[in-house]
């Protein structure tokens, strides 16, 4: 039994971290491309909602509802072709510290685990199947090639 055990568990441990990064990259994508869609749908309501129950400090309705679409339309592209991954996960981060301090700060839960799912992906990256990984094999290629001097 015990044998069994050990064998499950080194083979859950050998799982390449480029397998877990794609329903992470997937899943984050997923999350926030829905939000951008339902703001989509109904741009007007969407406006009141910013300026009736967001009410972001500092920044307008209009440019705060035209920015969190932004990011919700831009980052989950990002986030599913692997590409600037790094820097999406920032933005997303950003966001979600924004929606729980200042919109929506008993929704805890679920911001911890976009945090969570995030700071995965910002520590580890997208993975080898991604467009970052192609460009970095690139540049590390590049680098290798130039004489020093």
């Amino acid at each position: 039994m015990m044998k069994h055990l050990l064998r499950v568990r080194a083979w859950l441990e050998s799982v390449p971290y480029s397998v877990l990064a794609l329903p992470l990259r997937f899943g984050v994508a997923w999350i926030f491309w829905n939000a951008g869609q339902v703001k989509l749908i109904n741009w007007q309501r969407t406006i009141e909602f910013f300026r009736d129950e967001y009410q972001v400090p500092l920044l307008p309705p209009e440019l705060a509802a035209n920015m969190a679409l932004s990011i919700e339309l831009t980052a989950p592209i990002l986030l599913v072709l692997g590409l600037f991954t790094r820097f999406a996960v920032l933005v997303l981060l950003g966001m979600t510290a924004v929606i729980q301090i200042f919109v929506y700060p008993d929704a805890w839960p679920t911001h911890l685990q976009w945090t969570a799912m995030n700071l995965v992906l910002l520590c580890r990256g997208a993975g080898v199947v991604s467009v970052d990984h192609f460009l970095w094999q690139r540049l590390a290629a590049r680098w290798q090639a130039k004489p020093a001097s």
